[in-house]
């Protein structure tokens, strides 16, 4: 897929994120590419691309495939705002089966971001 739009947005990836995406067949794979398109080069994203997951500091990647609901778990770099942030972090993906499980997943979003932190 070629995009060539400019880019509002730099996206990074952690090794979670990686992991999941090498994984999904080419459709899905396809879908996140596009999405993940829309998040570099459109400043005001529609919901049913990222949606901010109540209650905490995240956001999340939506990918609709079929019956399967994809979520890829995002923070902003530099600005609280996603609309306003430049710079933004995938850090884990699920496949969705319930509410119940964003719980589990915002753990280990918090986690990889303490491991990113001690990077630094």
């Amino acid at each position: 897929m070629k995009f060539v739009d400019k880019n509002i947005r730099e996206v990074l990836k952690t090794d979670e994120f990686d992991l999941y995406y090498q994984n999904l067949d080419e459709r899905t794979r396809n879908k996140y590419d596009y999405a993940i398109h829309i998040i570099k080069t459109i400043k005001v994203v529609s919901e049913k691309f990222v949606k901010k997951i109540q209650d905490t500091e995240f956001y999340e990647v939506r990918i609709s495939v079929g019956t399967n609901e994809h979520r890829t778990m995002l923070i902003t770099a530099d600005n609280p705002n996603f609309m306003e942030a430049t710079t933004i972090v995938l850090l884990n993906s699920f496949l969705k089966k319930d509410n119940k499980q964003y719980k589990r997943e915002v753990e280990k979003a918090r986690l990889i971001i303490k491991r990113l932190e001690e990077q630094i």
